[in-house]
């Protein structure tokens, strides 16, 4: 099994071109600078290496994104590598590059403004990610509050022999008494 899929996030050494292919397909080129901290031999002090990335975005898509980009702009970019070889006066040349399949502009525009070619096809967050939330504890639960039951009432005696309580009489939610008495279901039915 193979993988070939890369992240890279930096700047763009020049202005996008812009091309087409014989089936006048769009196609994009642009560079990418990635920096590389290495430790300097003679001085021992960490330095910045720049490595120089040729990126190629093909489709509609990337006409639109070339509108935003210019030399120095700020982007991520996820792709696939690809590499080539060719001969030119006679030398052999070969170049690695990204085949880029997402785009990510993550700097503002020249004109303070925002705005970025966005997942819902719009340009309104330019670079800029969304703030993260803010993390709000839960509320603390209050764990219920046990309540015992009532006690029974003391049985009421009539001669010695215990008499059950009287069943409570049942109500309607406003609190009305419901009439349950035989007399209430006694009337006459004319049939």
């Amino acid at each position: 099994m193979s993988i070939n899929r890369v992240i890279i996030s930096g700047n763009l050494t020049r202005d996008p071109e812009m091309r087409s292919t014989a089936s006048s397909m769009p196609v994009m080129g642009f560079g990418i600078a990635v920096n590389d901290r290495r430790r300097n031999a003679s001085t021992g002090e960490w330095e910045d290496v720049p490595n120089f990335i040729d990126c190629t975005m093909f489709g509609s898509r990337a006409e639109s994104v070339s509108r935003f980009l210019h030399k120095g702009s700020k982007v991520c970019v996820e792709g696939k590598l690809r590499y080539s070889q060719w001969e030119r006066d006679g030398q052999k040349r070969s170049k690695v590059e990204v085949i880029v399949d997402e785009i990510e502009l993550m700097s503002q525009r020249s004109d303070g403004g925002q705005g970025g070619y966005g997942q819902q096809g719009g340009y309104g967050n330019y670079g800029q990610a969304p703030a993260a939330p803010v993390y709000q504890p839960p509320a603390p639960v209050q764990p219920p509050v046990y309540q015992a039951p009532a006690a029974p009432a003391a049985p009421v005696y009539d001669g010695g022999v215990p008499v059950a309580p009287a069943p409570a009489a049942p109500a309607y939610p406003d609190g009305n008494v419901i009439d349950t008495s035989s007399s209430a279901y006694d009337e006459e039915i004319p049939f």
